[in-house]
């Protein structure tokens, strides 16, 4: 069993009520936008993150993390990329490997929307942390929390962090 924090759209953000529910997790899942690798250094000082690069960031990034991460956690296969869309709206970059072969999770960031959905023509989980960070034009910061154990994935929290 397996506890999941999924974020993404830091843009350079990082603080102690992040920090907190990071604590709280067995891993820590960042879908990109991270800003400055001062957020993935902290994250990693303390659990184990897997994070992919998103469009604002760096060479340094870039060269860090993956445009995207295909893995298994537990029984589940997952993959995260940052600019990903959503069910019938995919990025035309993954959409034909995406039908070819759907993970079960499917996670992206980019949009700063929250959004939790089932693609039933693919049979996959898609989900989106909204933004974490402080930029952009999301009012609320939001993450995830869930817990995979074996091959279910389960006990899906809404974290809301505060308006920005």
């Amino acid at each position: 069993m397996k506890k999941i924090l999924l974020l993404s759209d830091t843009h350079g953000h990082i603080d102690d009520v992040i920090l907190n529910y990071v604590l709280q997790a067995d891993e820590v899942w960042h879908a990109g936008d991270i800003g400055n690798l001062a957020v993935t250094d902290a994250i990693k000082a303390v659990k184990p993150l897997r994070a992919v690069f998103g469009n604002i960031d760096g060479a340094t990034a870039r060269l860090e993390f993956p445009l995207n991460d295909r893995f298994m956690c537990e029984d589940v296969e997952v993959w995260i990329t940052h600019i990903g869309g959503y069910p019938d709206k995919y990025n035309p970059e993954i959409r034909d490997e995406l039908r070819r072969n759907p993970p079960k999770i499917f996670i992206c960031g980019h949009s700063h929307i929250l959004k939790v959905m089932f693609d039933k023509k693919l049979g996959l989980l898609h989900m989106n942390p909204g933004a974490a960070g402080k930029s952009g034009f999301h009012q609320v910061r939001t993450m995830l929390r869930f817990v995979i154990d074996g091959k279910d994935i389960r006990d899906m929290e809404i974290v809301e962090l505060g308006r920005k």
